[in-house]
């Protein structure tokens, strides 16, 4: 069953450690097949060494095992939730990504400080609200994909125009119109991040954001129906 999309996010999963955006077994991918509606994504805990595309998961919406002999991502209620409630997205990544987390960690947003973020994100990456102790307790996983979807609802975030968000105390989640794309994201939400902590030590006491217009421009240079950039118009 969904066989090539086991390929596509088994070769999604290998990327994170490829790009050092993991640490032992601390990250996930998933993609949905919107038709069929149903995800595959990661089983819980296995080395990437030892994984192979036949180790995939497919889940329903609801996150209820459909295929496969192990248990999938400890996070698939998160990702089970953002597919449910956001039916543009098509893949979604979660990482513990240094940068990213040092920022999750302190309950800060990453500013969109210079044009490197504005490529791909149109704003600050927003911080999730942090959990409280019942929602902890409870379905702790499907809280964390509400607190996601509930900062974005309530700051009125595109979550295209903005593809991740960090979840306080905890890490990034990207995501994107496959598995690939998400993993993209995740991958320039690390290295923004990065730049963004040496640019608030450099620069402590200014507003570090990218002027608006700034922006705007390189944001929808690569994004949108005027967009130039590459060579998608020839």
């Amino acid at each position: 069953m969904l066989e090539d999309l086991k390929q596509k996010v088994y070769e999604a999963n290998l990327a994170l450690p490829a790009n050092n955006l993991v640490t032992l077994t601390w990250g996930n991918v998933s993609q949905i097949d919107r038709e069929k509606r149903l995800f595959v994504i990661k089983p819980s805990g296995v080395d990437y060494d030892k994984l192979t595309a036949s180790d995939m998961v497919v889940v329903d919406l609801e996150g209820n095992v459909v295929e496969g002999d192990l248990n999938p991502s400890s996070d698939t209620p998160t990702h089970a939730f953002l597919y449910r409630h956001w039916e543009q997205i098509g893949g979604i990544v979660h990482t513990h990504s240094k940068w990213a987390v040092a920022f999750a960690q302190a309950g800060v947003p990453v500013p969109a400080a210079g044009t490197t973020h504005a490529d791909t994100f149109y704003g600050d990456v927003p911080i999730a609200d942090r959990l409280t102790k019942e929602e902890v307790d409870g379905e702790y996983e499907l809280n964390t994909g509400k607190s996601i979807a509930r900062v974005f609802d309530r700051e009125n975030i595109d979550p295209l125009a903005v593809p991740g968000v960090l979840t306080n105390d905890h890490g990034p989640f990207t995501w994107g119109k496959d598995a690939m794309d998400a993993v993209h994201n995740a991958i320039v939400l690390d290295v923004v991040s990065e730049m963004d902590f040496h640019t608030m030590q450099l620069n402590p006491s200014q507003d570090v954001h990218v002027p608006q217009y700034l922006l705007d421009r390189h944001y929808f240079r690569k994004h949108g129906a005027n967009a130039y950039y590459g060579q998608g118009k020839h």
